[in-house]
């Protein structure tokens, strides 16, 4: 069946344009009630991060879902992985997420959690997008779904973040954190604070509806790398706007990335014996972290952009780490799905069980340089890359970087653009190679 409204991560857009409207999410809380409350006295989790269109989505689903009804359990402003962990602790049948990310506010959208706390498989949502076809029909109005608050999630979520922490405190540990005025602003400092953290000061901690994400968080990393120079903290750290993505800078206001959080990760579970199967990043992981995770003989395996392809991967292989450059790390001998918060206090163990300051964890993981060129088109990108002349142009880059680098020819998602990115161990090559085959891209798509 094809998708019409699910992408790789629910269902997202602009608020007020097709699908982010208040009629659709009615429509589109009837039709999830319907397939995922099939049993009586079913009951769904909502959680949202702290845009104002959160409210509307968040009533317009309660009144979809109760028109088929399903009971409502509303978390208000609280991490996507809280979601994902509130739906199996409260037996819930499925969790919802309103939330667009690390979007700015004009954004938002509507993604689903099963009663496991994992994603929804393509078959579940294809049977939502099939109800959505189908006319509305309310259930009798003894029938109707009850919608209650449940008041102490946030303290439900910090208790079992701290316990993925396991014994020991993080006593002597001087943090700055930086919640993205987004669903992070009261659990994420909260934790750290509770397992004894010097939390010397919070960024981004008041939302307004309208400033998530906005010179802040996870995606603008400067007033966190200011804040930590200024403050002389041994570490900052870095939510956005729904708490699944994690970044960090170390003690001399360095940025720490998610291949660079992942490989810390891996190294201390490789050192302590517990890491289990490969490492899985993906088609845009650094080389440099291949190269390190090789030095310390642990398989690596790449798979396409995106954490449920991630997810996909380390469940059909057995493995428990993962994640992507921009943070999103999936550790799933702690959490379900990627969780901020877990990512933050794995590493923060790490760092007290090896008695090592984040920079020094990193140090063996060298980064090669990266370029990645935008190149617009016009028509099929896909098939673009399929053009003799551009396969020919590849082969011989790819021949000439070796195992010194590679490169990647991929096409937007969502853009009329064929991606070039190459890199390798030298930043001038990196630059022509790139520079080299974005010349041919524009010469087989007859840009001048």
């Amino acid at each position: 069946m094809t998708r019409q409204y699910f992408g790789t991560d629910g269902i997202r857009g602009r608020v007020g344009q097709p699908p982010m409207t208040a009629d659709f999410a009615v429509r589109l809380g009837w039709a999830a009630g319907r397939i995922l409350g099939r049993t009586p006295g079913a009951r769904v989790v909502i959680g949202k991060d702290t845009r104002r269109s959160g409210y509307l989505f968040e009533s317009a689903l309660e009144a979809g879902l109760s028109s088929a009804g399903v009971e409502v359990l509303l978390l208000g402003p609280i991490p996507t992985p809280a979601v994902a962990y509130l739906t199996r602790a409260l037996r819930a049948e499925a969790g919802i997420v309103i939330s667009a990310s690390h979007n700015p506010h004009e954004d938002n959208g509507v993604k689903f959690f099963g009663p496991n706390g994992g994603k929804l498989s393509d078959a579940i949502e294809g049977e939502i997008e099939h109800c959505l076809s189908l006319q509305m029909e309310t259930v009798a109005p003894e029938q109707l779904g009850l919608a209650r608050r449940i008041e102490d999630a946030p303290g439900r979520y910090i208790e079992y973040c701290k316990a993925t922490f396991g014994d020991g405190t993080l006593d002597g540990l001087r943090l700055v954190v930086d919640c993205g005025h987004g669903a992070a602003y009261r659990v994420g400092p909260a934790i750290f604070d509770e397992l004894g953290a010097d939390v010397l000061e919070v960024i981004g901690a008041e939302p307004d509806g309208f400033n998530i994400n906005r010179g802040c968080g996870s995606t603008q990393l400067d007033a966190l790398q200011a804040a930590v120079r200024r403050q002389r903290a041994d570490v900052g750290i870095a939510f956005d706007g729904d708490a699944d993505r994690c970044l960090m800078v170390d003690a001399r206001g360095q940025v720490v990335d998610g291949d660079q959080i992942l490989y810390a990760l891996a190294r201390g579970r490789h050192v302590n014996g517990e890491l289990r199967g490969p490492v899985v990043g993906t088609l845009m992981s650094n080389l440099g972290l291949e190269q390190a995770l090789a030095a310390l003989a642990i398989p690596f395996e790449r798979v396409a952009v995106g954490d449920r392809h991630v997810l996909e991967r380390l469940q059909a292989v057995g493995g428990t780490l993962g994640g992507e450059t921009s943070g999103h790390t999936l550790c799933l001998d702690k959490s379900t799905t990627g969780d901020g918060c877990v990512t933050a206090l794995q590493v923060l163990a790490v760092m007290l069980r090896q008695g090592q300051p984040l920079d020094a964890l990193v140090a063996d993981m060298v980064k090669c340089p990266q370029v990645l060129i935008n190149v617009p088109v016009s028509g099929n990108a896909r098939q673009l890359m399929q053009h003799p002349q551009l396969q020919a142009a590849a082969a011989a880059a790819t021949a000439q970087l070796g195992k010194r680098g590679r490169l990647l020819l991929r096409p937007s998602g969502t853009e009329p653009l064929l991606r070039v990115m190459v890199e390798a161990e030298d930043a001038e090559e990196t630059r022509q190679v790139a520079a080299q085959l974005a010349d041919v891209v524009r010469g087989v798509a007859g840009i001048p």
